[in-house]
């Protein structure tokens, strides 16, 4: 099958691949039919994240067709039409009975490599690196998904990918995150970050009961995005963040504020070249300066919360004003399961689309240049989505992609 392959810094491959095959009772094999580019792939792309192999399938956001189930799966057959969670999640553990599905216990079988540069395992997820379990991804023809009879996410037949596909990641990403704000009637949000997940989140916190939200960013495209949603827009490169979101609030500060940036944060000043050099070298794994700004304007007992990806130590972070100011610190990688029933009514019943972020769609074998244009914010684009359905032929499984070898191979992503 022909897949999105990672070669190092700024090199994906679409290449010929084996197709995968049931290694467990509850696997299922999915045919994609849409997979998008996700912000967080470009941390992969830049070379930025740790434990990428040569040839490792990239993606974590994706949908398509139930072609094979395992034996223990009984909620799903062939042909129906499912989004994948791009958490692995088996739905059993202390911490998914706890609705804490992206710190799940058994998913990732690379736990000791993940717990050295993450402190506890993480779970395991799609496309993205060997520390989260070295799971194939979706930006692929086929992908075998674990856990199927707990994961997927039977959606209608009748409704467009376009509108279904980001409740794989970015949609519950950004209602998680606009919940982390612990929104009251009347209070206001300050917003880093206007890609697509910034996006979401700015109409997801209008829905739960923000006033005022502002959206700070550079693109002048996402600002007006941003503003079409209800946004007040600040532009970062040509004004002065602290002192207009100290002047809009009345001196106090946002309510609550979201970081949609994470570790590649573009920020201004002295300490932003210093972050900048310290991570090119490997002194430093993440870039704060988003951090560090959320920190100095939000308001005293204000809430922070963290959407962006992390993936180890920052540097010059001002605990000490944090403190001081009684702040509240909410952040994780995204329980998708815990949203996905209340998501899809939302979408299904026209109060939130996901699809107004989509601005370019290509096939699948167009991925190299469709990660250049995202990666240089090219042509105004906001979040791509490559399909599948426009290459040539489709995939066939394998002869044996249905039968299930001994149990120990499972543990094997």
């Amino acid at each position: 099958m022909r897949a999105v392959t990672w070669h190092g810094k700024r090199d994906v491959r679409v290449e010929d691949v084996p197709s995968p095959q049931i290694l467990n009772p509850r696997d299922a094999i999915v045919r994609v039919s849409s997979t998008a580019i996700c912000g967080s792939d470009l941390h992969l792309y830049n070379g930025v994240f740790p434990a990428m192999k040569s040839g490792d399938v990239l993606g974590h956001e994706f949908m398509g067709e139930v072609v094979a189930v395992g034996s223990a799966v009984t909620n799903l057959r062939e042909g129906d039409r499912v989004v994948v969670p791009c958490v692995v999640a088996c739905g059993s553990c202390f911490f998914c009975t706890g609705k804490l599905f992206s710190c799940c216990d058994n998913s990732n079988p690379n736990q000791l490599e993940s717990e050295k540069l993450m402190g506890s395992p993480t779970a395991g997820m799609f496309g993205y690196s060997h520390l989260a379990g070295g799971y194939a991804g979706g930006q692929a023809e086929l992908v075998r998904v674990p856990f199927a009879d707990f994961g997927p996410i039977k959606v209608p037949q009748d409704i467009p990918d376009d509108q279904l596909l980001l409740l794989s990641d970015i949609l519950p990403t950004a209602w998680m995150g606009a919940e982390n704000c612990h929104v009251r009637r009347g209070d206001t949000v300050a917003v880093w970050g206007c890609g697509p997940v910034g996006q979401l989140a700015i109409r997801c916190l209008f829905l739960q009961g923000a006033e005022r939200v502002i959206a700070i960013d550079n693109v002048p495209a996402r600002l007006v995005l941003a503003a079409a949603a209800g946004a007040e827009a600040i532009n970062f490169e040509t004004q002065d963040v602290p002192d207009l979101l100290y002047e809009w609030t009345g001196g106090r500060g946002p309510d609550a504020c979201l970081d949609a940036v994470g570790m590649e944060a573009h920020g201004t000043g002295a300490l932003n070249v210093v972050d900048r050099v310290k991570q090119a070298v490997g002194m430093e794994s993440d870039r704060p300066s988003v951090l560090r700004e959320m920190i100095r304007c939000s308001r005293k007992g204000g809430n922070i919360s963290i959407l962006g990806v992390y993936a180890g130590n920052v540097d010059a972070f001002p605990m000490g004003v944090a403190f001081s100011k009684g702040l509240t610190f909410r952040m994780s990688q995204v329980h998708v399961h815990r949203y996905k029933t209340l998501l899809l009514d939302l979408v299904l019943e026209g109060k939130i689309d996901p699809s107004i972020v989509i601005s370019h769609r290509y096939g699948l074998d167009e991925a190299a240049d469709a990660y250049r244009m995202l990666n240089d914010k090219a042509d105004s684009c906001t979040k791509i989505v490559l399909s599948a359905r426009k290459l040539a032929r489709s995939p066939e499984l394998p002869p044996d992609a249905r039968t299930v070898p001994d149990f120990a191979s499972s543990l094997v992503a």
